[in-house]
């Protein structure tokens, strides 16, 4: 990992140790920054567990939540541990990609032990694709040609994670949401879908996607994540 981002996520853990004490239980960091894989457009995604929540000892890192998002993008996200099952359980998508790609900057691994009913993955996962089915409809409706790029790389994320999950429901496979994504595309729609929403990447990098190529992309996706929807491995 780049010794930038290293540097401002051993400070932010220094001063969340300081601010919360025996409160924190463990500093979590997940996605592509576990991986070795940022980006230069990538957020740096930090779980914090608490055992308790105290509203003026978390005021204590505003200035240094500050300056590592603009920094580093850093991003935190704070929950408690005896929320951590609910949570897994009702978030599957989101906490099942977090749960396969993360490193503990501090602390116990706080998934050791958690695990997830298949049912209620399955659960999460229909709901997280009904989500982006609609969120997507209403943006292939209203998105103007120099917009798509941009719809395109706020839905990426969301995409691939749930990619990652169906695969992992099928067959127990785990490659990185990335590619979790082009295989779904593959395996549903054909080797022209994966062609094209390998461009996810260039637009989640700010790169250049023509207007017809981000239009074309847009409406591949839509349709993957319904063919995902209807074929939901069952509980």
């Amino acid at each position: 990992m780049d010794s930038g981002v290293e540097r401002v996520l051993a400070s932010f853990t220094e001063a969340a140790k300081g601010a919360f004490g025996e409160d924190l239980r463990s500093v979590v960091l997940f996605g592509s920054a576990a991986e070795d894989r940022l980006r230069p457009v990538s957020d740096v995604n930090v779980l914090v567990v608490l055992r308790s929540f105290d509203a003026a000892r978390a005021e204590s890192l505003r200035d240094e939540l500050r300056l590592a998002r603009a920094a580093v993008a850093l991003r935190p996200m704070f929950v408690l541990a005896a929320e951590l099952p609910a949570a897994t359980e009702l978030f599957g998508v989101k906490f099942g990609d977090l749960a396969r790609r993360h490193r503990v900057v501090h602390g116990d691994d706080p998934f050791d032990g958690v695990a997830v009913a298949r049912a209620a993955r399955v659960t999460s996962l229909r709901r997280s694709l009904l989500n982006l089915s609609m969120r997507l409809r209403e943006r292939v409706a209203s998105a103007a040609d120099d917009e798509r790029a941009a719809v395109i790389a706020e839905f990426a994320p969301g995409v691939r994670a749930a990619a990652a999950e169906w695969l992992a429901l099928r067959d127990g496979s785990a490659p990185s949401p990335r590619e979790a994504l082009l295989q779904t595309a593959k395996e549903l729609g054909g080797p022209a879908d994966a062609d094209a929403l390998a461009l996810l990447s260039t637009a989640r990098e700010g790169g250049d996607v023509p207007a017809d190529r981000a239009r074309d992309v847009l409406l591949r996706l839509a349709a993957l994540v319904g063919k995902m929807t209807d074929t939901v491995p069952g509980p």
